[in-house]
Protein backbone atom coordinates (compact mmCIF):
# COMPACT_ATOMS: atom_id res chain seq x y z
CA UNK A 1 0.00 0.00 0.00
CA UNK A 2 1.25 3.52 -0.83
CA UNK A 3 2.38 5.70 2.04
CA UNK A 4 0.60 8.87 0.86
CA UNK A 5 1.37 11.72 -1.46
CA UNK A 6 4.99 12.34 -0.46
CA UNK A 7 5.79 8.80 0.55
CA UNK A 8 6.94 9.95 4.00
CA UNK A 9 3.57 9.44 5.75
CA UNK A 10 3.21 6.46 8.09
CA UNK A 11 1.31 3.39 6.95
CA UNK A 12 -2.39 3.86 7.96
CA UNK A 13 -2.66 0.13 8.78
CA UNK A 14 -0.09 0.60 11.50
CA UNK A 15 -1.48 3.90 12.78
CA UNK A 16 -5.06 2.61 13.11
CA UNK A 17 -4.28 -1.03 13.95
CA UNK A 18 -5.84 -0.76 17.41
CA UNK A 19 -9.29 0.28 16.05
CA UNK A 20 -9.42 -1.26 12.60
CA UNK A 21 -11.31 -4.39 13.64
CA UNK A 22 -13.75 -2.74 16.07
CA UNK A 23 -17.47 -2.69 15.17
CA UNK A 24 -19.02 0.61 14.12
CA UNK A 25 -20.39 2.60 17.06
CA UNK A 26 -24.22 3.01 17.10
CA UNK A 27 -25.86 5.70 19.21
CA UNK A 28 -28.42 4.43 21.75
CA UNK A 29 -30.44 7.69 21.41
CA UNK A 30 -30.45 8.33 17.65
CA UNK A 31 -31.38 5.68 15.07
CA UNK A 32 -28.97 5.19 12.19
CA UNK A 33 -29.53 7.47 9.21
CA UNK A 34 -30.86 5.86 6.05
CA UNK A 35 -28.51 5.54 3.08
CA UNK A 36 -30.75 7.96 1.15
CA UNK A 37 -30.43 10.65 3.85
CA UNK A 38 -26.69 10.09 4.15
CA UNK A 39 -26.30 10.47 0.40
CA UNK A 40 -28.38 13.68 0.44
CA UNK A 41 -25.81 15.29 2.73
CA UNK A 42 -23.21 14.97 0.01
CA UNK A 43 -25.42 15.81 -2.98
CA UNK A 44 -24.34 18.87 -4.97
CA UNK A 45 -26.06 22.07 -3.93
CA UNK A 46 -27.60 24.57 -6.37
CA UNK A 47 -24.70 26.97 -6.70
CA UNK A 48 -26.50 28.91 -9.41
CA UNK A 49 -29.86 29.46 -7.74
CA UNK A 50 -32.30 30.97 -10.26
CA UNK A 51 -30.15 30.08 -13.27
CA UNK A 52 -32.78 27.70 -14.70
CA UNK A 53 -35.46 30.41 -14.34
CA UNK A 54 -33.20 32.92 -16.07
CA UNK A 55 -32.58 30.54 -18.99
CA UNK A 56 -36.33 29.88 -19.26
CA UNK A 57 -37.06 33.61 -19.32
CA UNK A 58 -34.49 34.18 -22.07
CA UNK A 59 -36.01 31.36 -24.13
CA UNK A 60 -39.54 32.79 -23.81
CA UNK A 61 -40.51 34.57 -27.02
CA UNK A 62 -42.45 37.81 -27.31
CA UNK A 63 -43.91 39.62 -30.31
CA UNK A 64 -42.94 43.08 -31.46
CA UNK A 65 -45.70 45.68 -31.43
CA UNK A 66 -47.07 46.33 -34.91
CA UNK A 67 -47.42 50.03 -35.62
CA UNK A 68 -50.57 50.55 -37.74
CA UNK A 69 -50.41 52.75 -40.83
CA UNK A 70 -52.45 55.91 -41.51
CA UNK A 71 -55.27 54.01 -43.25
CA UNK A 72 -55.46 51.51 -40.38
CA UNK A 73 -55.69 54.34 -37.83
CA UNK A 74 -58.44 56.05 -39.83
CA UNK A 75 -60.42 52.80 -40.00
CA UNK A 76 -59.94 52.29 -36.25
CA UNK A 77 -61.21 55.83 -35.55
CA UNK A 78 -64.27 55.29 -37.80
CA UNK A 79 -65.09 52.04 -36.03
CA UNK A 80 -64.67 53.60 -32.58
CA UNK A 81 -66.93 56.53 -33.60
CA UNK A 82 -69.63 54.08 -34.82
CA UNK A 83 -69.39 52.15 -31.56
CA UNK A 84 -69.57 55.41 -29.55
CA UNK A 85 -72.71 56.42 -31.45
CA UNK A 86 -74.34 53.04 -30.72
CA UNK A 87 -73.46 53.32 -27.01
CA UNK A 88 -74.95 56.84 -26.91
CA UNK A 89 -78.13 55.33 -28.42
CA UNK A 90 -78.40 52.83 -25.55
CA UNK A 91 -76.89 49.75 -27.22
CA UNK A 92 -73.89 47.74 -26.08
CA UNK A 93 -72.39 46.43 -29.32
CA UNK A 94 -70.37 43.22 -29.33
CA UNK A 95 -66.88 43.69 -30.76
CA UNK A 96 -63.85 41.55 -31.44
CA UNK A 97 -60.69 43.40 -30.39
CA UNK A 98 -57.12 42.33 -31.17
CA UNK A 99 -54.79 44.23 -28.89
CA UNK A 100 -51.19 44.27 -27.70
CA UNK A 101 -50.27 43.43 -24.10
CA UNK A 102 -46.77 44.72 -23.24
CA UNK A 103 -44.51 42.24 -21.46
CA UNK A 104 -43.45 43.47 -18.00
CA UNK A 105 -39.99 41.84 -18.24
CA UNK A 106 -38.93 42.12 -21.88
CA UNK A 107 -39.21 44.46 -24.81
CA UNK A 108 -42.27 43.34 -26.75
CA UNK A 109 -45.36 41.48 -25.65
CA UNK A 110 -48.22 39.34 -26.94
CA UNK A 111 -51.35 39.91 -28.99
CA UNK A 112 -54.69 38.76 -27.66
CA UNK A 113 -58.13 38.77 -29.27
CA UNK A 114 -61.23 39.08 -27.13
CA UNK A 115 -64.90 39.23 -28.14
CA UNK A 116 -67.16 41.06 -25.70
CA UNK A 117 -69.80 43.79 -25.29
CA UNK A 118 -68.49 47.34 -25.04
CA UNK A 119 -69.48 49.15 -21.82
CA UNK A 120 -68.10 52.52 -22.86
CA UNK A 121 -65.33 54.38 -24.64
CA UNK A 122 -63.34 56.79 -22.49
CA UNK A 123 -61.98 59.41 -24.88
CA UNK A 124 -60.15 61.31 -22.16
CA UNK A 125 -58.18 58.29 -20.93
CA UNK A 126 -58.09 56.87 -24.50
CA UNK A 127 -59.46 53.49 -23.39
CA UNK A 128 -62.21 51.15 -24.44
CA UNK A 129 -63.92 49.38 -21.53
CA UNK A 130 -65.37 45.94 -22.21
CA UNK A 131 -67.99 43.98 -20.25
CA UNK A 132 -65.45 41.35 -19.19
CA UNK A 133 -64.43 41.22 -15.53
CA UNK A 134 -60.71 41.12 -14.80
CA UNK A 135 -59.78 38.90 -11.86
CA UNK A 136 -57.33 41.45 -10.46
CA UNK A 137 -59.30 44.05 -8.55
CA UNK A 138 -62.67 42.92 -9.92
CA UNK A 139 -62.78 45.66 -12.56
CA UNK A 140 -63.77 45.58 -16.21
CA UNK A 141 -61.25 44.96 -18.98
CA UNK A 142 -59.76 48.25 -20.14
CA UNK A 143 -57.75 48.38 -23.36
CA UNK A 144 -55.67 51.39 -24.31
CA UNK A 145 -56.65 52.61 -27.77
CA UNK A 146 -52.95 52.89 -28.70
CA UNK A 147 -52.62 49.11 -28.16
CA UNK A 148 -55.54 48.14 -30.42
CA UNK A 149 -54.43 46.53 -33.67
CA UNK A 150 -57.91 45.70 -34.98
CA UNK A 151 -61.51 46.09 -33.85
CA UNK A 152 -64.53 44.57 -35.60
CA UNK A 153 -68.20 44.79 -34.76
CA UNK A 154 -69.82 41.38 -34.43
CA UNK A 155 -73.36 40.64 -35.54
Amino acid sequence: MAKGITGKEPDPREVYADIIDHPRWVSPKHPPMSLYDRAAQFAPFAALTGFEDMIGEEARTVDNKIEPGEEDLEELNRTLNRIGTEIAGGRKPVVSVTYFIPDPLKTGGIYETVTEKVRRIDGTARKIILDRMVSVGGSFLEIGIENILEIREEE
